[in-house]
């Protein structure tokens, strides 16, 4: 295998109502796998965008700078629109052959159909009229911008434009018109590795924000309203992208590390959500003694609880393809739908009352 396939190992990166019963897969072996639906009133509609930085050159690969964009926002109508895979049949591939190096214990290759999942966005639907608060995310290290759909779509059928964006080079697969990026990273990374990643996240997520204007969905924007927020190094990036930027109204750091750089304080709404079994709380706990912001607390949970981990994980469990002790290392014991309910809520109300 390349160095561009290389996988990731350890757990440093990391960055329910609706699933199906158990079922046989109509592709192949393996259980038929359904993210939880939305629970706001108007259905989601998708876009994917890509981007390039001209102006940047790509800090792993070398070359122009890329970004893969999805975009999800309230939908006027969903009538005569299909509803989108998590993943790309080229996408599924890669991220079956990743998933149980990353978190070992994870079904092997073959095991589960990763690309017969779907989201409940709706490729190309309408956009329900009006302009409506942004929100910009940033998934864990390693972790791809489809592991945040779960959380993305329920803040799009509340009412807001979400743009969850992928990081090529730390993500485990990223689809790229120019073709398939793979991780470059190799194991836990050592610091002068992990200012790279962050530092590279914040520039993405800076360009992002700078071209918000220009995006096909910009006529449905309120560019007065832009929130961030962000998994593990995504919360990392998000909360350290704002501090210089007037733009961001506030942000959500969902378990991220903030001790990369000495603090110099943050004057915006700030969010933080934590689990009580992530390995790294001490870390987490002492990284935010300073700051200002609303804590949360979820019980009976693990770091990847955030992401599409948690309802995805719950259900290869019950299906026997992952024991106990792999789903708790991964999402924690709890019941995975009211960790969801949960942190649905604290994002969507935090965001709901500081950018209104």
């Amino acid at each position: 295998m390349s160095a561009r396939r290389t996988l990731l190992k350890g757990t440093l990166f990391g960055s329910a109502a609706a699933l199906l019963p158990t079922a046989v897969s109509a592709f192949g072996g393996g259980p038929f796998l359904r993210l939880p639906a939305p629970a706001g009133p108007y259905p989601v509609g998708m876009q994917t965008v890509h981007l390039t930085d001209p102006v940047r050159t790509d800090p792993w690969v070398g070359g122009v700078r890329e970004l893969m964009l999805t975009v999800l926002y309230p939908a006027r109508s969903v009538r005569g629109f299909s509803r989108a895979p998590q993943l790309t049949p080229d996408e599924a591939g890669v991220f079956a052959e990743y998933a149980p190096h990353v978190h070992p214990g994870l079904p092997e290759p073959g095991a589960v159909d990763w690309g017969a999942v779907l989201t409940h966005g709706y490729v190309g639907a309408p956009p329900l009229p009006g302009r409506r608060p942004v929100l910009v995310y940033s998934p864990g290290g390693g972790d791809s911008r489809t592991l945040g759909t779960t959380l993305a779509e329920d803040l799009a059928s509340h009412g807001r434009v979400v743009v969850l964006v992928d990081h090529p080079g730390d993500a485990s697969q990223v689809e790229l018109p120019t073709g398939m990026r793979t991780t470059v990273l190799i194991g836990p990374p050592d610091l002068v590795t992990f200012r790279t990643m962050v530092d590279t996240r914040i520039a993405d997520l800076r360009l992002v924000l700078d071209r918000l204007s220009d995006l096909p969905l910009a006529p449905v924007m309120d560019l007065y309203r832009i929130g961030l927020y962000g998994h593990s190094a995504g919360g990392t990036a998000a909360v350290y992208a704002a501090r210089r930027n007037r733009r961001v109204g506030a942000v959500a750091n969902l378990e991220g590390y903030l001790d990369l750089y000495p603090s110099v304080g943050f004057d915006r709404p700030l969010l933080l959500c934590r689990t009580d079994g992530f390995e790294g709380a001490a870390r987490i706990e002492s990284s935010w003694a300073t700051l200002p912001g609303r804590r949360v607390l979820l019980a009976d949970a693990n770091h990847w609880a955030f992401t599409d981990y948690g309802p995805l994980g719950a259900r290869l469990q019950t299906a026997g393809l992952v024991t106990p002790t792999v789903r708790a290392a991964l999402i924690g014991t709890g019941d995975p739908a009211v960790t969801l309910a949960e942190v649905r809520r604290r994002v969507r109300t935090f965001f709901a009352h500081h950018l209104s």
